[in-house]
C-alpha cells in the first residue's frame, strides 16, 4: 500500500511540474504578443502619429530625422528585449511542461505494468 501513496506522490508533484510548465508557457505567449503589439500596431507620440515600425516605407523603422518623436517614443531595443527575455521562459516553460506530462504518462506506464504482472501472478482456477 505505501507504493500507491508514494506513487500518487509522484504524480500529484508531476502534475504541479506541468502546471509551472503552462503558467511559464503562458508568460512567455504574452511576451510573445506584447512585442508583436510593438511591432504592428501604430502610435501615438507627442501629438505625432507614427506608422508601425514593421511598416515603415524605410529600411529602419520610424528613423526620420535624428531628433524625431517616432524614433524616440518606440525604439527597436525594448522590442528585442522583450523577445530576448520570452526566449528563457518559454525554454524552462516547454521543460517543465514536458518533465511534468512524461513523468505523469511513466507513472501511469509503471502503474499498468505493476497490476498486469499481478494479474499474470495469481492462479487460475
Amino acid at each position: 500500500m505505501r507504493s500507491n501513496y508514494y506513487d500518487m506522490d509522484f504524480r500529484d508533484r508531476a502534475g504541479k511540474t506541468r502546471a509551472w510548465g503552462l503558467v511559464l508557457l503562458a508568460l512567455a505567449a504574452i511576451l510573445w504578443i506584447w512585442c508583436a503589439m510593438l511591432l504592428m500596431l501604430p502610435y501615438e507620440a507627442d501629438t505625432t502619429d507614427c506608422k508601425a515600425p514593421l511598416f515603415t516605407e524605410r529600411g529602419t523603422a520610424n528613423t526620420g530625422e535624428a531628433g524625431s518623436d517616432c524614433a524616440k517614443e518606440r525604439d527597436w531595443p525594448e522590442v528585442l528585449a522583450v523577445l530576448g527575455a520570452s526566449i528563457p521562459v518559454s525554454v524552462v516553460g516547454g521543460s517543465l511542461f514536458a518533465i511534468g506530462t512524461v513523468s505523469r504518462r511513466m507513472s501511469a506506464h509503471a502503474q499498468a505494468i505493476r497490476e498486469l504482472d499481478e494479474l499474470a501472478e495469481k492462479p487460475k482456477s
